[in-house]
């Protein structure tokens, strides 16, 4: 077994480490002050193939491996959160997906605008009332002559300020739950798409979060996948989506740390820095010894994904580990740094509250927890 990074892995990594470290992290407290979407930074970063970093070369993608893709968006993360989230979402779920599904006429109108970072993908499932319980889904598609007529809202939905495209999921036999959804490609510029902003949130500003109220007619040609089989598109998307959030929680985890290491050396008390005091060097080592082991789960997911083997429980794992590793890191940031990280505009303030999201989006702790017991008990 082998777990150290290729040499073309490697040199993918450094490269996206400068990129992160001298180009996104001097941006990152004026994003999450004013809340801006940073479009700038994700066409500055599409010229390293992060928009495309798993899509054919073919499409205009970078071709690259999965365990590439969580290294770039760790290193993203530890820059900015709200980078490495955008990136993931037109990634993971966006670009992957019509790769993965979509026609040859869909993926020669969408990948290379989307890989090239000509183009943002949305991803439209989540709904007042279908959250965790995504197959709960009230937005209908009501076939008409040569397609559908779309009606419905949708809530938290990542990129949308800038997107160019969403993929929007929608009950094509209401009632039926998962057997009865289908996926929808949907330019944002389309009639009968109306964006409204979401109130602030906590942390992750500037991650163009928007509402949709949609009553739009679309063709049978815009239609992803099979009609009533989007269901199972979704739970593809999201799979690779959660090694992505788990890779971005890492980023903040190790972001936290590296705060937490320097504070420590440079602040005295009692005539020594307190990094030489036990209880700071134990918090040190619990966050470098969780971050590492949820690494190995997220390279493990994303290997998987590479070879085609991987499961649900994988990419849940992940995703459980590391957003709770980042989390505890941040915490423990938080204490060393005391009344230094509390104070609101430090950096440590601000990883502490984008952590959190981690825990949340594309299925909170307890829904990935739910998948991996199914998976234990079923074994």
């Amino acid at each position: 077994m082998i777990l150290d990074l290729t040499p073309e892995q490697q040199a993918f990594k450094e490269s996206v480490e400068r990129f992160a470290q001298t180009v996104v992290a001097p941006r990152a407290a004026a994003i999450d002050a004013v809340g801006e979407y940073p479009i700038d930074l994700i066409r500055a970063g599409a010229s390293l193939g992060l928009s495309g970093v798993a899509i054919p070369q073919t499409w205009g993608g970078a071709g690259r491996d999965y365990v590439s893709y969580v290294v770039a968006i760790e290193a993203i993360a530890r820059a900015s959160a709200t980078l490495a989230v955008a990136l993931s979402v037109t990634n993971s779920l966006v670009a992957e997906l019509i790769a993965h599904a979509g026609t040859p006429a869909q993926q020669e109108r969408w990948l290379r605008r989307l890989s090239t970072g000509e183009a943002i993908g949305a991803f439209a499932l989540s709904e007042p009332d279908a959250g965790t319980d995504a197959a709960n889904q009230k937005t209908e598609a009501v076939r008409e002559t040569g397609g559908f007529r779309i009606r419905g809202r949708k809530v938290w939905v990542a990129n949308a300020d800038a997107a160019a495209i969403a993929i929007v999921f929608a009950a094509t036999r209401p009632g039926q739950r998962s057997k009865g959804i289908t996926a929808f490609l949907i330019p944002m510029d389309a009639n009968g798409v109306t964006r409204t902003a979401r109130a602030d949130s906590l942390g992750v500003r500037g991650l163009g979060c928007q509402d949709l109220d949609l009553d739009v007619a679309v063709t049978d040609d815009d239609v992803l996948g099979e009609v009533d089989r989007g269901f199972g598109l979704a739970m593809w998307a999201l799979q690779g989506g959660r090694i992505a959030i788990a890779a971005q929680a890492l980023g903040i985890g190790e972001a936290s740390l590296d705060e937490a290491i320097a504070f420590a050396k440079r602040r005295q008390a009692f005539g020594q820095p307190i990094a030489s005091f036990q209880a700071i060097q134990w918090m040190l080592a619990d966050m470098a010894t969780e971050l590492g082991a949820a690494r190995m789960l997220t390279w493990k997911a994303a290997a998987a994904k590479d070879h085609g083997t991987l499961r649900p429980a994988d990419a849940s794992m992940a995703k459980l580990a590391a957003s709770e590793a980042g989390h505890r890191s941040a915490d423990k940031a938080m204490q060393i740094l005391a009344s230094e990280g509390y104070r609101h505009g430090s950096a440590v303030e601000r990883l502490f509250r984008d952590v959190r999201a981690t825990e949340i989006y594309q299925g909170t702790s307890e829904a990935q927890r739910l998948i991996v017991a199914a998976h234990v008990m079923a074994d």
